[in-house]
């Protein structure tokens, strides 16, 4: 056993890397892999791959989009990054050629893991960097067999393909040739073909020259990715003139990348921005026990996760008996700031859809899919535009963005299973959730702005009095607007209609009496409520600044008087 571990350590350490990197995206951050796969539309058709092989690099991007939509399934994700990872180190590890110095050949996937922190970093940049090492491996194993002659024919022929099928990582390819007279003949060939297709082609030319899909932002590439491939090439022409290992230089150099890998790694990955993503993902599946479980755990002060874990709130008829248990941001934590935002938008839409308000949820649909900066189609997009004109009865519209999510693996079946209810008025009207969204939605369209956004959830429920999430959103907008005398308006039109009488609507009426010297009408508000108003008032009007005051802090009182 001893003799095979010790045979065996090279190939047993990359599986083992490979078994960090799956458990890192699977455990820790599964909900980047469908924040990735959201952003794409990948279509089994001709017309999409021309569309793609229409541009440098663009077999590396339909390679990469086709990877992505597996992202789907967050396992698949996981396996598919710890895969294409291992291979990065193997294929470095092949490049070096030395006998010794194993682990440094670890360093280019390392620094790859950190880079992809950065959640607009494409696997497209991925795809591309492992086809020029693919590439280089090949020539330096092959060309030392060939005549020089083959070799200026072969690198003047290759060049131009490989800059079409990869982008400008081409430039690694002409960097890891040989012999030196190759390399710089081919990476300047290389620039110039670069330049010239930038000046010829519809992109603009620091578009071209970054790599159309490398990175979400076409005229951006952050400098650690135009690092990576320059590390390769020094690993690949360098290793080499490392003096030959003993066994202890072995395993400092392992420690160095573990230590690397553990402090290192993390450091790319921005917990706030994660933590966005997350709350979005939990959106996206309906997961509102998840979303509220982890706003318990950590409270969430972000515009848009305060927004998600009230929408949880009330799509499980609990926002009026535990929103001051969290923080708020005032209004903003029921409907978020319209930014021209691709990601934002997404959440905002699920907003407005589940109250009811189908059109603005296909507008902010179609604008967040418009702003995605690498100009992809959207699934999560296309597919809640099918689900909107659905809802609007608009069959034709909807059938559009039916074919086209009849094109792809994980949405095929859920097209194929709308396309046969298209028309089908029964069918639609039974279903769990267009038929009610359909039954919520206003007969007549409405234009409003943001400042009128409580009058809107007031004809939504007045219009359909079954929608309780319109009626938590109207009452507690006064409220996170800390308006007593609007919300005493809004609550004694709810209540003639609806029994619905929670805790912060109780505090509230409290509230609203005593500041008028007055008892609320028994029945109207709990003993217990009372008296703990009694005692809250009774502090704050001896010493506004007593630490006996926090234990009022998941109150309406304590937000309305000591709330920033």
């Amino acid at each position: 056993m001893k003799r095979f571990l010790s045979k065996n350590a090279p190939l047993l350490s990359t599986l083992l890397f490979g078994i960090a990197v799956f458990l890192f995206w699977r455990i820790r951050y599964p909900f980047a892999l469908t924040y990735q796969e959201q952003f794409q539309l990948f279509l089994f058709d001709d017309d999409y791959f021309c569309s793609r092989m229409a541009e440098p690099g663009g077999l590396a991007r339909y390679m990469a989009e086709f990877l992505v939509q597996f992202y789907n399934g967050v396992t698949y994700g996981a396996l598919i990054l710890a895969f294409l990872y291992m291979l990065v180190q193997r294929l470095t590890w092949r490049l070096m050629r030395s006998e010794g110095h194993y682990a440094l050949s670890f360093i280019p996937s390392v620094l790859l893991w950190y880079a992809m922190g950065d959640e607009s970093v494409m696997l497209t940049y991925v795809v591309a960097l492992l086809i020029a090492m693919a590439i280089a491996w090949g020539w330096r194993s092959w060309s030392e067999k060939w005549s020089q002659w083959v070799r200026w024919i072969v690198a003047l022929l290759l060049i131009p393909v490989v800059y079409w099928l990869i982008g400008p990582m081409v430039l690694l390819v002409a960097l890891l040739m040989m012999p030196w007279t190759i390399t710089v003949a081919t990476l300047l060939y290389s620039l110039g073909l670069i330049l010239l297709s930038a000046h010829y082609l519809p992109f603009p030319m620091l578009r071209t020259v970054l790599g159309i899909s490398y990175y979400r932002f076409p005229i951006m590439l952050p400098y650690l990715l135009m690092v990576i491939p320059v590390v390769v090439w020094l690993m690949a022409d360098f290793i080499k003139f490392l003096p030959q290992t003993k066994r202890w230089v072995n395993v400092t150099e392992a420690l160095l990348v573990l230590v690397t890998i553990a402090f290192l790694v993390d450091l790319g990955y921005d917990k706030k921005k994660y933590e966005l993503i997350e709350y979005d993902y939990l959106v996206r599946i309906r997961d509102w026990k998840g979303i509220i479980a982890k706003a318990e755990k950590q409270m969430p002060d972000l515009p848009m996760s305060v927004s998600a874990t009230n929408l949880a709130l009330a799509m499980t008829n609990q926002l009026g008996d535990r929103a001051f248990e969290f923080y708020q941001r005032g209004t903003q934590g029921l409907f978020p700031k319209f930014e021209r935002n691709f990601a934002n938008s997404q959440l905002t839409g699920e907003i407005y859809f589940h109250l009811g308000m189908i059109n603005t949820a296909q507008r902010l649909a179609f604008e967040s899919m418009e702003a995605i900066p690498n100009y992809n189609k959207s699934a999560r997009a296309v597919k809640r535009l099918a689900e909107t004109n659905i809802i609007n009865g608009q069959y034709k519209i909807a059938e559009k963005y039916l074919r086209m999510l009849e094109k792809t693996i994980f949405y095929r079946p859920w097209a194929k299973q709308m396309m046969a209810t298209l028309g089908n008025e029964k069918a639609i009207n039974e279903h769990p959730l267009y038929g009610t969204l359909r039954q919520y939605k206003l007969p007549k369209d409405v234009l409003f702005s943001d400042g009128e956004l409580d009058h809107i959830c007031g004809l939504l429920f007045l219009h359909h009095q079954q929608n309780l999430m319109a009626a938590q959103y109207l009452l507690m907008m006064p409220l996170l607007d800390r308006d007593i005398e609007l919300f005493m308006a809004y609550v004694k039109v709810v209540q003639n209609r609806i029994q619905y009488n929670p805790r912060s609507c109780q505090e509230a009426i409290a509230f609203a009496f005593m500041r008028q010297g007055q008892r609320p009408p028994q029945g109207f508000v709990s003993q217990i409520i009372l008296q703990q108003m009694d005692r809250f008032a009774g502090i704050y009007s001896s010493d506004k600044t007593s630490p006996e005051l926090n234990g009022f802090k998941n109150t309406l009182w304590y937000y309305l008087m000591l709330g920033k």
